[in-house]
């Protein structure tokens, strides 16, 4: 199950062909590589920091973000107990820890992964009925994002780590 892939409407060249994919080994070079510019990493993690945890986590689902066969975002689905601050639905999804790498920055990657993002839970991850996701009130660029791909504004607040993060929403019903 977790080799699997949905690749969103093909255009152009086999560069601009976007994908999502679970995680696989022949990733792992490229994911240790990623940068992230100063602004967007105090707001994320980079994939080598969570990628050993997410392997050894049954409820943790690393997704890597395909521009043809390269590597240039990832993210990580997280189920289980760990949604009950995010969501009263029991059968939420965590998005975290999401990023696309300095080098490929500006060029759609993020906007369509999160387009993507509910087909491939639904297709890879049945009974999943909303993805819920916590963005730092100061990370507008990142609440935009998500908001222009349906995610929504649910009006729940949490203290993160650096700051009050908003609480958005994507029903997959």
């Amino acid at each position: 199950m977790r080799n699997d892939t949905y690749e969103s409407d093909t255009y152009g060249t086999k560069e601009q062909i976007v994908q999502l994919s679970f995680y696989r080994g022949e990733h792992e070079a490229a994911l240790r590589a990623f940068e992230l510019p100063e602004e967007q990493a105090r707001f994320t993690v980079l994939p080598g920091e969570v990628l050993e945890l997410s392997l050894n986590d049954e409820n943790r689902y690393p997704v890597v973000i395909l521009a043809g066969d390269m590597p240039v975002g990832f993210f990580v689905l997280h189920r289980g107990e760990v949604t009950a601050p995010f969501s009263d639905n029991p059968n939420a999804i965590l998005l975290r820890a999401f990023s696309v790498d300095r080098a490929h920055q500006g060029r759609g990657y993020a906007k369509r992964a999160m387009q993507d993002a509910a087909v491939f839970v639904m297709e890879h991850l049945p009974g999943v009925e909303e993805i819920v996701l916590a963005v730092n009130e100061r990370n507008l660029v990142a609440k935009r994002l998500y908001e222009a791909s349906g995610f929504r504004d649910t009006g729940r607040q949490r203290l993160g780590s650096i700051g009050m993060q908003h609480i958005l929403s994507l029903s997959l019903k």
